[in-house]
């Protein structure tokens, strides 16, 4: 018998597997109104994954027609200028440096390519609120100059500044507000614009305390405004493809999941500068407190709140709420039966109340499943997260990719037959790397490692905040109930989770969720 009848026979090599693994297309549905392609071509040769029925995203979403939406921005800093960009609209200042940055670095060449070609959102900034003098300023001159497609736009009309959110909102120049607050401003602003029938884009985390959550829920509902919260990993491509994988059943049985979060720089620990200009008489410090328990004017608290549970939700809130929210698009989790929490200030000895050690474990019984959380402030280590399945287990980092287990089940006739090998690879996806490899900084690095700064559309590197605003306003003016993918219901998913872990860190005890009555005990 020849070489070629043998192999044949014997079914094909494993290098010939991994080849048509890699190359198996599957699912990439991301949020609302992205359109799907159903492909027939799979690798048939081994019937591995047979039933595997791949769907692929094809481009971006068209916008919806409709008229120009004018927005309200109230919190002006790092957050807010960030999603004015994703908006379209960047100081001239930045713009400059960008230009001048590109001549010689590739990486600004393609950030700055990528924003200029940003399609147009037909949106109009005219209103902002900041309570530091020189963000509202900035803002102004930000919101009032738009770039397209490599050349500068008009002149807008300059943004209305407000000294109070309250009456931002209340303006009839503005349609739908986006809120980039310290957290436990958040809720107060949503309730505010509500009121006045106003659409909502808030930042993550939904509420700052269990009562709030409710509430804001309630209001959301009743109002029936357009609320979307600022998890811009539901764009994220990979997730889609983890999530298609797992409800194919290619790894099988789940029962135990692991994400983290890995920091070591003072950034990356929230001790932001403090800005030179910041002073008690260009801050409004009463309006900054807000309903926060009273403390004497403080710069390191107004720049670097997110170290105290007074203003924060402290790691569980601020950063396991995104490795929370992609878990639970990809699994559809919902919030736990029960939470545990450990941790402490290990390493940062400078004043805060928030841990930068904490390590959380959620409880999923009806699901025969544990989802744990460990983060610290003081070790950049990479771990990805780790979905652990019986047949293999789903690993997304920079990259996803699916191992297989050596007891599996589901593939223990190609393991014993030699196709497959134990521990090793089954299907591989890689994002864009040279893009990722571009990041420079330790805070990109780890937003971009999980998807939080750009996706892929056809090979096109395309930033996730431009996509998760996008689909919100796309639900504003198709003006008939449709919801935005991180709507008020997984919102709240995602904050009872999140405080449940936080009482638990405080009380030093289990914590439970009863679903029926929708209490914690």
């Amino acid at each position: 018998m020849s070489q070629e009848n043998k192999k044949e026979k014997k079914g094909i090599s494993r290098r010939d597997m991994i080849a048509g693994l890699a190359s198996i297309p599957v699912l990439g549905a991301i949020g609302y109104g992205l359109f799907l392609q159903h492909k027939d071509k799979i690798n048939r040769t081994s019937g591995l994954l047979k039933n595997v029925k791949p769907i692929i995203p094809q481009g971006i979403p068209p916008l919806v027609d409709g008229p120009e939406i004018r927005i309200g921005i109230v919190g002006c800093g790092g957050r807010g200028e960030y999603l004015l960009k994703a908006l379209g609209f960047v100081n001239p200042q930045r713009i400059d440096e960008w230009t001048e940055r590109s001549k010689s670095d590739k990486y600004w060449q393609e950030y700055l390519t990528e924003y200029l070609g940003q399609e147009n959102m037909n949106v109009k900034v005219t209103a902002i609120c900041d309570i530091f003098e020189k963000n509202a300023k900035h803002a102004i001159a930000t919101g009032a100059n738009l770039y397209r497609n490599g050349t500068e736009g008009k002149l807008d009309a300059m943004p209305e500044r407000f000294l109070t959110y309250q009456e931002l909102v209340a303006s009839p120049k503005v349609d739908a507000i986006i809120i980039a607050t310290p957290d436990h401003l958040h809720v107060p602003v949503v309730l505010e614009a509500a009121k006045y029938g106003k659409h909502v884009y808030c930042e993550k985390p939904l509420s700052w305390t269990v009562e709030e959550t409710f509430e804001v829920r309630k209001v959301v509902k009743d109002t029936g405004i357009v609320f979307q919260l600022g998890h811009q990993g539901r764009q994220t491509e990979s997730y889609q493809v983890a999530r298609s994988l797992i409800q194919q059943d290619v790894i099988g049985k789940i029962s135990l999941i692991e994400v983290c979060t890995n920091r070591n720089d003072p950034n990356g620990a929230w001790v932001y500068d403090i800005d030179p200009e910041a002073n008690e008489n260009t801050i409004d410090w009463k309006q900054f407190i807000g309903p926060a328990p009273w403390h004497d004017f403080s710069l390191e608290r107004f720049f670097r709140w997110r170290c105290w549970w007074d203003y924060s939700t402290g790691l569980s809130g601020d950063l396991f709420t995104h490795e929370f929210d992609a878990i639970n698009q990809i699994l559809d989790l919902g919030i736990p039966h029960s939470a545990m929490a450990s941790g402490g200030i290990y390493f940062y000895k400078d004043g805060r109340t928030v841990p930068d050690v904490l390590n959380m474990a959620f409880e999923y019984p009806k699901r025969d499943l544990t989802l744990l959380y460990s983060a610290t402030l003081s070790s950049e280590k990479n771990r990805g997260k780790a979905i652990m399945g019986h047949d293999a287990w789903l690993e997304l980092d920079e990259t996803l990719t699916v191992n297989l287990d050596p007891r599996s089940t589901r593939y223990k006739a190609e393991i014993e037959s030699g196709i497959l090998e134990p521990h090793k690879p089954i299907f591989s996806y890689v994002p864009g790397q040279d893009k990722i490899d571009a990041i420079t900084t330790p805070t990109e690095k780890y937003f971009a490692g999980r998807g939080l700064l750009y996706t892929y559309r056809d090979g096109k590197a395309v930033d996730t905040t431009h996509l998760h605003l996008r689909e919100w306003l796309n639900c504003i003016r198709l003006n008939n109930g449709t919801q935005p993918s991180c709507d008020i219901d997984q919102s709240f998913e995602e904050a009872i989770t999140a405080h449940m872990g936080t009482i638990s860190y405080h009380e030093g005890r289990r914590v439970n969720w009863d679903d029926v009555n929708e209490v914690i005990y």
